[in-house]
Parts: structure tokens; sequence; C-alpha cells
């Protein structure tokens, strides 16, 4: 697939700021093509069925999704037809199809990817879960950041964080 817009990069949520980008280069598109293999839909069902698919984490712009509807009708991916009342319906092509099946590979790391962040997302409404992290990323942001570090202090913060990590894992 070609390269995204600058817009589809910046993976911005609807509560403003900057974000870690929610989708990397081309994901946007997969996933708008995977939406419309089951039906065709209008643009702003497609960016209401992203926000569901993320349980509200991420919702689209308008100007991020038009511009990929854009690209993935230049390329030939889905058709675009004017209805009564001037909405659009979008529906996927064969070739459409066919990429996605293509591309199955990546689909499946991307919806990985997302789950796996639904759950981070899901632990940090818990405002005890949410204290403790922001305690930790706090702490370890005025050790790192703010003042000088040994290599010793270094691999210790990395051995603690380790540690914590593998007992996480264990837990039953």
């Amino acid at each position: 697939m070609s390269s995204l817009s600058d817009t589809e990069h910046r993976g911005r949520g609807h509560h403003g700021g900057r974000r870690q980008r929610f989708f990397g280069h081309g994901e946007l598109r997969l996933v708008l093509l995977n939406i419309l293999k089951d039906n065709a839909s209008h643009g702003y069902e497609l960016i209401k069925a992203i926000e569901a698919l993320t349980l509200g984490n991420y919702t689209p712009s308008p100007g991020v999704i038009y511009p990929s509807l854009d690209l993935l009708q230049d390329q030939g991916l889905i058709t675009v037809q004017e209805e009564d009342g001037g909405r659009k319906k979008i529906a996927i092509t064969i070739d459409g199809a066919r990429t996605l099946e293509e591309n199955r590979e990546q689909l499946e790391q991307i919806q990985a990817r997302i789950k796996a962040r639904m759950v981070g997302h899901e632990l940090r409404k818990n405002p005890q879960m949410k204290r403790a992290i922001d305690n930790f990323k706090a702490v370890l942001d005025l050790k790192v950041n703010h003042g000088e570090i040994s290599d010793a202090q270094l691999k210790q913060i990395i051995g603690v964080i380790d540690r914590a990590a593998l007992e996480i894992s264990q837990l039953d």
C-alpha cells in the first residue's frame, strides 16, 4: 500500500493533545477495509466503528478518515456512491478484499495490539491502579530525567523493572 498522509500518522484521540500514534503506517486503511468487508457504510459510521473497536480510546477525526478513504478509492480498493440526501455509501471492492486477505497477518497483529491496549485502558480505570502507574512514572521520570544517573544506578533501575515485570507475570 502507498504512503499515508501526515494526518493519518498523528493518531490523536478525542481528548486532544499529542498522543502516541494509534495506528502505524497503512494500518488504518486495513482496519477500514476490514470493517467494510462485512457491510457497506458511511464515513461517520466508520468513525463510530473504530471508536467502538477501541472502546472509545481512539476516535479518528474526519480529517484522518476521509483522506484515507480517498486514497483507498484512488487505489480501487473501495467504491463511493452518492445516495439521496448527499450521503456517500462506501463499499469494499474485489481488489480491496484481495488486499485485505493478502494483509491478513498484519491485520491480526493490529487487532492483537488494539486488544492489548484496551486491557491496559481498562486497568487504568481502577483508581488504585492509575495512582500506582502514575506514581511509578513520576518516580522514574524524576530519577532518570532530572539528575545525573550513573551506569550502575541505571542497571539497578532496569533490574527493579525487570523483577517487577517477572513478579507480575507469575501472579496466579
